[in-house]
């Protein structure tokens, strides 16, 4: 009898054990503990930049504005955005002429003095060296 009760004893200390490591590993899944996002420098981005023949200008203000030479559209032309740097995410929303925004979400990939590369979700890269 007493060898059943140290049995049954057993059994639940290692049914505890089990549970609670259980318990913490599905927390720990909640976690973003292998987040290797990198964190780039914002004010790296205010001026001009070349991809091409597509220009994007960054003020420091979080405001900016892209223009197309291929689309035959000048700089005078060309359409305003917000942006916003978190991370490697960077978030446009392009103001349309005729009202509405126009989100677009990059993830940007290196950003140093010369060099801007991004790209989106859809596999489209973009390199753009700095202007002015």
């Amino acid at each position: 009898m007493e060898k059943k009760i140290h049995i049954i004893q057993s059994i639940r200390r290692k049914s505890i054990f089990v549970l609670g490591f259980a318990l913490v590993v599905f927390l720990m899944a909640g976690c973003d503990h292998f987040n290797h996002k990198e964190k780039f420098d914002k004010t790296l981005l205010s001026g001009y930049w070349l991809s091409g023949t597509l220009y994007e200008y960054y003020n420091a203000d979080g405001t900016g504005y892209t223009w197309d030479i291929l689309d035959d559209v000048t700089e005078e032309e060309a359409q305003h955005f917000t942006w916003t740097l978190e991370k490697s995410t960077l978030t446009q929303i392009h103001q349309m002429e005729m009202g509405g925004n126009v989100p677009k979400t990059y993830t940007v990939t290196k950003l140093n003095a010369t060099t801007l590369e991004y790209h989106d979700n859809y596999g489209k890269y973009y390199t753009f060296t700095r202007e002015r």
